[in-house]
C-alpha cells in the first residue's frame, strides 16, 4: 500500500484532546512525523494538542495508556524501529504493535499508528514527511485517529 493513501477530508474536531506521542530515538525522523501529525490535527481544528516524548518505541503503548487515563480523547504514536543484526527488531516491532492495539481496545479510543519499521534510514526518510519524501506517515496516523473521534 505504500504511496497509495486516499485523499481525505478532515472533519472539524475543535473540542478533541489529542496526544502526539513520539519516541526519542532518531529524532530527525520523529520530529518530521510529529510535524505531520500536528499538521493534520491543526487542519481538523484541534485546539488541545499535547506532545509527549518517551525513550523509545517500546514505551509508546504505556505512554498512550497514561494519556488515556489522563483524559485524552485520541492519540497518535510515532517512532522508528530500524532493522539491525539481531532479532531485537522483530520483538520490538511485535511488542509495540500489539501493545498499541491492546491499549486502543482497552480504552475504546483511537490511536493513530505512525511507527515506522524500516530496513534502512532511506526508507524512513521516504515515509517521514520530510521535504521530498513520498509519504507522510505522521499525517496519515493522525487522520486515522481523528476519523474515529
Amino acid at each position: 500500500m505504500s504511496g497509495a493513501a486516499p485523499q481525505v477530508t478532515l472533519e472539524a474536531k475543535p473540542k478533541a484532546r489529542i496526544a502526539i506521542i513520539s519516541a526519542s530515538w532518531h529524532m530527525d525522523i520523529c520530529a518530521q512525523l510529529v510535524a505531520g501529525a500536528r499538521r493534520a490535527c491543526e487542519a481538523a481544528g484541534v485546539k488541545s494538542i499535547t506532545e509527549i516524548y518517551v525513550p523509545g518505541s517500546f514505551e509508546l503503548p504505556l505512554a498512550a495508556q497514561r494519556a488515556f487515563e489522563d483524559g485524552i480523547d485520541g492519540a497518535i504514536v510515532v517512532g522508528l524501529v530500524l532493522r539491525g543484526e539481531t532479532p531485537h527488531f522483530d520483538y520490538v516491532c511485535q511488542g509495540v504493535t500489539q501493545g498499541i492495539m491492546d491499549v486502543q481496545l482497552k480504552f475504546s479510543r483511537p490511536i493513530g499508528f505512525g511507527v515506522l519499521m524500516c530496513d534502512t534510514l532511506e526508507q524512513a526518510h521516504a515515509r517521514s514527511g520530510v521535504s521530498g519524501s513520498k509519504e507522510d506517515k505522521g499525517f496519515d496516523a493522525a487522520v486515522a485517529a481523528l476519523t474515529f473521534l
